[in-house]
């Protein structure tokens, strides 16, 4: 998880515990994975978004199943690579 290196290079250890939190986010995703918003423009693919500190965390409900299709920075352009 290119994060969690980036983190690494200066807190090894606190690189730990926000790849263990990025997991539980995540994670908790399956108890309403209907509670956070479409991204705007991405409707028809379903693509939902949840931040969790400078993260966004992008996934997809489909019966169900939530899956988590990408976590980035909150800088990036997301819109670029989707």
């Amino acid at each position: 998880m290119a994060i969690a290196d980036y983190i690494a290079r200066g807190h090894p250890a606190r690189a730990l515990s926000f790849v263990q939190e990025l997991t539980d986010t995540c994670a908790s995703l399956a108890t309403m994975p209907l509670s956070y918003l479409i991204v705007p423009r991405y409707e028809a693919r379903g693509l939902r978004r949840r931040v969790h500190g400078n993260c966004q965390i992008f996934y997809r409900v489909t019966d169900d199943l939530v899956f988590v299709v990408r976590v980035l920075h909150g800088a990036r352009n997301y819109e670029a690579l989707f």
